[in-house]
């Protein structure tokens, strides 16, 4: 059975070079940091969530496996480091974790 671990964030219009610049520094850091799991990037043209969103995700094969993943999230320093410079950009953020059937 598959998994899907999402983050949602929203942040405002007028800021959104900055939070996506920022947000390509963690793309950057994916891929160089072995423990941090390769996730994908989306950025909403229509749908529900209005077009300041990123959305970010990946799938694992277990429930341990998306565990895991946020703890190798919680321990990066790199990690930390970003998001105390991207959260001040932040109106709202949620995370789901999601069961293919």
């Amino acid at each position: 059975m598959a998994y899907k671990v999402r983050f949602t964030q929203t942040f405002d219009k007028c800021d959104q070079d900055a939070f996506l610049a920022i947000e390509a520094q963690f793309a950057e850091l994916e891929k160089n940091e072995p423990s941090l799991v390769k996730g994908r990037r989306f950025v909403p043209v229509f749908g529900r969530e209005p077009t300041n969103t990123l959305i970010w995700e990946a799938e694992v094969g277990t429930l341990e496996e998306a565990a895991a993943l946020l703890r190798s999230i919680e321990r990066n320093e790199g990690h930390d480091a970003l998001l105390e410079k991207q959260i001040g950009y932040m109106k709202d953020y949620y995370m789901e974790i999601l069961k293919e059937l």
